[in-house]
């Protein structure tokens, strides 16, 4: 009698029984299209910039032949005949400005307001991020009138001060809502501890709060800096002095009449992507792990 029920109970631990390789090779097959697609998004996000460096360092008739192949003679002096009519130099100094005051009181603006939103019960807290949220989902284009007014007659028209105070205005939105979400994401315990040691709100602020917003205040610089650097509408309507033009509005030194010299103007934009491609490549980590912690970046 024990024999049949020993039997029954053995028969479904075998049935149940998955062998290694058997769940190796069912994993192996679920991710083949996985890394189909990988491979697919490497080459769509990879493939601009080949083709970008293969055209600048062809001549103009390998240009003209085809945009998509590989240059019969590698012209590698189209990335210092570009430099030079550019004026690279002064354009890289005038960028660097611009992106470092745009981060740094962006992040100063938005850590103020994200703290206040996250953890102070302010009065009408509900209806400011409907401002933001509202603010920043419209588009740029329509405040270039009435600043252009404005800054004319407050005296900050064409100086590189007046674009970092459109620009912190610009993307203080979106970063103040990022920041928000991380904060949110904190724990309060420290915070707690810290005001019944005596300290006060900037005391918390600076000394707690902060400090552990780094990943988020790091995403935010990153964020703002790239979108700053790569800013052209804003930048070539109230900046006309060709001394503090930024890097983004380098291609019109290549204009020769009604025609204009593409291999140069791809040296030229080759040049410009290499800094922020570096430095997205080396902060990445970082990057993403603040991205993901503040609940927008869909993790």
């Amino acid at each position: 009698m024990s024999t049949p029920t020993t039997a029954s109970t053995a028969a479904p631990g075998r049935a149940n029984h998955v062998s290694p390789r058997s769940r190796r090779t069912a994993s192996g097959r679920a991710g083949i299209p996985t890394y189909v697609v990988l491979t697919c998004l490497a080459i769509f996000s990879v493939g601009p910039i080949v083709l970008f460096f293969f055209n600048a360092v062809k001549t103009q008739q390998d240009y003209g032949r085809s945009s998509l192949g590989l240059p019969s003679t590698w012209q590698w002096g189209n990335f210092s005949a570009a430099w030079t009519q550019a004026n690279m130099t002064a354009g890289i100094v005038n960028s660097l400005i611009i992106v470092v005051g745009t981060a740094a009181v962006t992040c100063v603006v938005a850590g103020l307001a994200a703290y206040a939103l996250a953890r102070l019960q302010v009065r009408g807290g509900s209806a400011f991020m409907t401002l933001l949220l509202v603010t920043s989902s419209l588009p740029a284009q329509m405040f270039l009138v009435p600043l252009f007014y404005a800054w004319a007659k407050a005296g900050l028209y064409d100086t590189r001060l007046g674009l970092v105070i459109i620009y912190v205005g610009l993307f203080s939105p979106f970063a103040t809502l990022l920041l928000r979400s991380f904060m949110l994401t904190l724990p309060r315990e420290f915070e707690e501890a810290a005001r019944i040691d005596g300290a006060g709100e900037l005391s918390v602020l600076f000394r707690i709060v902060l400090p552990n917003s780094l990943p988020g205040l790091l995403t935010v610089a990153l964020v703002t800096g790239l979108s700053a650097y790569n800013e052209f509408l804003f930048a070539v309507t109230f900046i006309q002095n060709p001394d503090f033009l930024p890097l983004s509005t380098t291609f019109f030194s290549f204009q020769q009449g009604f025609s204009q010299d593409y291999t140069l103007v791809s040296a030229a934009g080759f040049i410009m992507i290499a800094p922020m491609l570096i430095l997205f490549l080396a902060l990445q980590r970082r990057f993403i792990d603040g991205l993901s912690s503040s609940g927008l970046g869909g993790a």
